[in-house]
């Protein structure tokens, strides 16, 4: 079993699927998990929290010897973080949501595999300048956070797969079974970067109310907002919106994200209500795709079974009469 391409060559793994490094999901455990699967482990940098960063970290370390790695927000961080990590013996770093150019060389100095997330092309067309050794293409359907102006998973990727050939590309956003990693390596694609169906598993950080809601809600309950990131003060660049499952939050402050900035009541108003339980305790990123998602499964035995998924749907195209 297998489906072999430039991506699993490029690591020396099993099966073309990645773990998206979810801040705050994808620790650790989440990733050695993935990465003892056959797949390639993303820990989820963050905001770049030094402490959760070395736990973690050392977490994913002790508990595989595969190759794994590490994700940051290019906004969010700097150059000592990245070092700091690095220090720990990644596979690989992917930079994703802003400027890549500070962090680029600071990867590829440490002789370590860069992996960029790119959400138009003109990011694609940078990732490509800053020597990325995959560029993962990312469509709008995708949870938590993708390009405000970004394009859809099925025409972005065949894009993004010309532009950077002969780089490896991944896809993501609404991957969430075989039939999609099938899609994306039909589409050009050497694999998948998959999320939103890691966050239901045992070994995700998420908070138990996120697997509960997904497998509670459907794709067309899902939306792309800045308003929670607004009202949380994340601090999220405004050109890339975050898709949660619908959030009362959202539908109070619909169409209002400048008043909702200028409004300092807000920011109280909203954790008072979290604390009262009257809210959620955390947004839920939810891709597109979260009616496939019908169980929480450990980790690795998921990638097995997307794989055969795959396998499956690639084998009934080539029956089909």
């Amino acid at each position: 079993m297998g489906l072999r391409t430039a991506f699993t060559h490029l690591f020396s793994i099993p099966h073309p699927i990645a773990l998206a490094p979810m801040g705050g999901s994808a620790g650790g455990a989440l990733a050695a998990a993935v990465s003892e699967g056959g797949g390639l482990g993303l820990v989820g940098g963050g905001r770049a929290d030094a402490g959760w960063l070395d736990r973690e970290l050392e977490i994913v370390a002790r508990r595989t010897g595969r190759p794994w790695g590490i994700g940051f927000l290019s906004w969010a961080a700097g150059a000592a973080i990245v070092e700091r990590a690095l220090a720990r013996g990644p596979a690989a770093v992917l930079l994703s949501f802003g400027d890549v150019r500070p962090l680029a060389p600071v990867v590829r100095g440490a002789g370590v595999k860069l992996i960029v997330q790119v959400t138009n092309l003109d990011e694609a067309r940078q990732a490509v300048d800053e020597g990325a050794d995959v560029i993962v293409a990312q469509g709008t359907e995708a949870g938590g956070h993708s390009g405000k102006a970004g394009r859809s998973t099925m025409s972005f990727v065949p894009v993004v797969a010309d532009l950077a050939a002969p780089t490896p590309v991944l896809a993501a956003g609404g991957i969430a079974d075989g039939r999609g990693i099938a899609a994306a390596l039909a589409l050009g694609a050497a694999g998948a970067l998959v999320g939103t169906r890691f966050l239901a598993t045992p070994e995700s950080l998420a908070d138990p109310s996120v697997p509960k809601a997904i497998l509670d809600s459907n794709g067309e309950q899902t939306e792309r907002s800045s308003v929670l990131d607004i009202v949380r003060d994340t601090g999220w660049p405004r050109e890339y919106l975050a898709r949660t499952v619908r959030h009362p939050v959202i539908d109070q402050w619909r169409g209002r994200e400048d008043e909702l900035t200028a409004d300092s009541s807000a920011r109280p108003s909203y954790q008072r209500a979290v604390d009262r339980g009257e809210l959620p305790p955390a947004p839920v990123w939810a891709s597109q795709a979260i009616d496939l998602i019908t169980d929480i499964r450990p980790a690795a035995d998921l990638v097995g079974d997307l794989v055969r998924e795959a396998e499956f749907a690639l084998a009934r195209v080539n029956r089909a009469p």
